[in-house]
């Protein structure tokens, strides 16, 4: 008789620096009849801090019961943690302005196989991109933003997100700053791509402030969106060089594939449980 595939889970730990983690950590799973296939582990030695990343196999035991019988550790080591299961792809909601070289870009990664999360629907405040979205079987839903009253668009975008049950969204080029109590309720859980290398040229038209620096290097930033514009942990940042012979339009172009690259490396590692949010920083496991 077929033996049932193994459960996979990714244990994902931050907890105060000391002794015996590693040790407590991995007994406990083998203990528990599981096996680590991949671990990452970091000491921030200024901080005091030790971060953690396991994937696991284990042919007995559930997540209900590892969870259950991890929490005295958790309690003992000071643990903020969270155990996930690949098995459920996360709900990943996509949104889009106008411009559709993210968007396009994620979407072929995604349908390829490249991506592993669901993709129920994409918002945008404009019309443009719907039947490039449907192309691909996704619900598009167009949501306006009135410049002059934002708060009914943004009442309606949440509404959607909460409808979907999305575990993270991504901005791809959304070009409007989400509100305060969006972004607090989705901590750690909204992605963004700035055409910059941050924290130069925030804001809006950053390769045209690059260009009147006379910059002989662009680049792009994936990050998690915070109430603070373009300021929150950085996941991700890629470059391009430049030169004099360039005119904002060329920044513009050349940038555009820096964004592509930079966004998908970002969101990936994040499906993947790969990074970890300290502070203003991030522990990426690549």
């Amino acid at each position: 008789m077929a033996q049932p595939a193994p459960h996979h889970y990714r244990l994902i730990v931050s907890c105060p620096d000391r002794v015996g983690i590693v040790s407590r950590v991995s007994s406990f799973i083998a203990e528990q009849g599981g096996s680590i296939v991949e671990a990452n582990q970091h000491s921030d030695l200024d901080a005091g801090r030790f971060f953690m990343r396991y994937d696991i196999q284990s042919n007995a035991l559930s997540a209900e019961d590892f969870r259950a019988a991890f929490e005295t550790i958790a309690r003992e080591f000071d643990m903020a943690w969270r155990l996930s299961e690949p098995a459920r792809p996360q709900r990943l909601v996509i949104m889009v302005s106008r411009q559709s070289h993210c968007l396009v870009d994620l979407l072929y990664r995604w349908s390829s196989g490249e991506l592993d999360c669901t993709i129920p629907c994409v918002i945008s405040n404009h019309d443009d991109l719907r039947a490039l979205v449907e192309w691909y079987g996704i619900a598009f839903h167009h949501v306006p933003v009135d410049p002059a009253d934002k708060a009914p668009a943004f009442a309606e975008v949440e509404r959607l997100i909460e409808a979907e049950d999305a575990d993270s969204i991504v901005l791809a080029r959304y070009m409007q700053i989400l509100p305060p109590a969006l972004c607090q309720r989705y901590m750690g859980r909204v992605i963004n791509i700035h055409h910059s290398f941050l924290p130069s040229f925030a804001g809006a038209k950053p390769y045209h402030q690059a260009f009147e620096r006379g910059v002989k290097l662009i680049g792009a930033t994936c990050h998690y969106v915070t109430e603070e514009l373009d300021a929150g942990p950085i996941i991700e940042q890629d470059i391009q060089r430049v030169s004099h012979c360039h005119a904002p339009q060329d920044l513009v172009r050349l940038g555009k594939d820096v964004e592509k690259a930079v966004l998908a490396r970002g969101l990936r590692w994040h499906l993947q449980d790969r990074v970890l949010i300290h502070g203003n920083k991030t522990v990426v496991f690549s």
